[in-house]
């Protein structure tokens, strides 16, 4: 019989409020606050659902977009549908001729990259768990930090050490922290780190730049015997997700074997990178 040990704590929400205390603070708000905010609201829903329209109608059959052909498809006059397609290719997602722009471009590669990890990784990382008797897990970043996408458990022992699919982890977690250090984004760090104190948020960036030399990271979330190390999984050009074993503190850290499970995992993103990248 095999126990299953959670690492992590099940998946985080943006506001952990119990439901009667959230919806009686929405209560709380005055008719005239609550009437702007609809409106607001629903004008910038509109926005988004009409620029979404107006990419739809991107096909095979069709690879630019003209004024005329907006306002017969959506019902707008040719004003309206100009301005949209121009607003369009300002924000990147049109080209100059109204065709696919460098935004659309660069979200397709990403669809692309991340579908082929949910696909090249799974093999990659029983083979690791196995080797290594471990757990491994590979997340992408989310809005907060690392959300855990795949888990290989380990096959052996009477007590297994896993986190469930989905789980957002915390901060200072292995693979947050490689997340956060190679994000192509400044905002993404900041929003991160908003929470902390300027002391802390300083600390943690010199530990995200560490994790920049070493192409490695550690967790440091205060759970006594525990351990997880986590390393990027990249093209030349990018870090993507993180790969990670999570264990106690002797098999990842103190035991004989410590050095060559860390290795293991080293090998294996290694190996899952260059299948990306080629």
């Amino acid at each position: 019989m095999n126990f299953r040990l959670f690492y992590l704590l099940p998946v985080i929400a943006d506001d952990t409020r119990p439901t009667h205390l959230r919806h009686s603070e929405e209560a709380a708000m005055t008719i005239d606050q609550r009437g702007n905010s609809a409106a607001d609201e629903r004008t910038t829903i509109q926005s988004i659902d009409r620029a979404a329209n107006v990419l739809a109608l991107l096909n095979q059959e069709t690879r630019t977009l003209t004024p005329a052909l907006v306002a017969e498809r959506l019902g707008l006059n040719r004003t309206t549908a100009h301005r949209y397609l121009q607003s369009l290719q300002s924000a990147g997602f049109l080209s100059a001729a109204f065709g696919p722009g460098p935004l659309l471009d660069q979200l397709s590669a990403l669809v692309s990259v991340r579908q082929q990890i949910l696909t090249l990784a799974p093999p990659v990382m029983r083979g690791l768990s196995d080797a290594t008797g471990l757990t491994s897990v590979l997340s992408f970043l989310g809005r907060t930090g690392a959300v855990v996408t795949l888990v290989e458990e380990a096959q052996e022992g009477t007590i297994i050490l896993t986190v469930r699919v989905g789980t957002v982890l915390e901060l200072k977690a292995a693979q947050s922290r490689v997340l956060l250090a190679f994000a192509s984004d400044p905002a993404v760090q900041a929003r991160a780190h908003a929470e902390l104190s300027a002391g802390e948020a300083a600390a943690e960036q010199e530990t995200l730049a560490a994790v920049r030399r070493q192409r490695k990271a550690w967790a440091d979330l205060y759970r006594e015997g525990l351990a997880s190390v986590a390393v990027p999984i990249a093209t030349p050009s990018e870090v993507h997700a993180a790969m990670a074993l999570i264990g106690t503190m002797p098999m990842l850290q103190t035991s004989d074997r410590a050095a060559e499970r860390v290795r293991a995992l080293d090998l294996a993103a290694e190996n899952l990178s260059t299948m990306i990248s080629s």
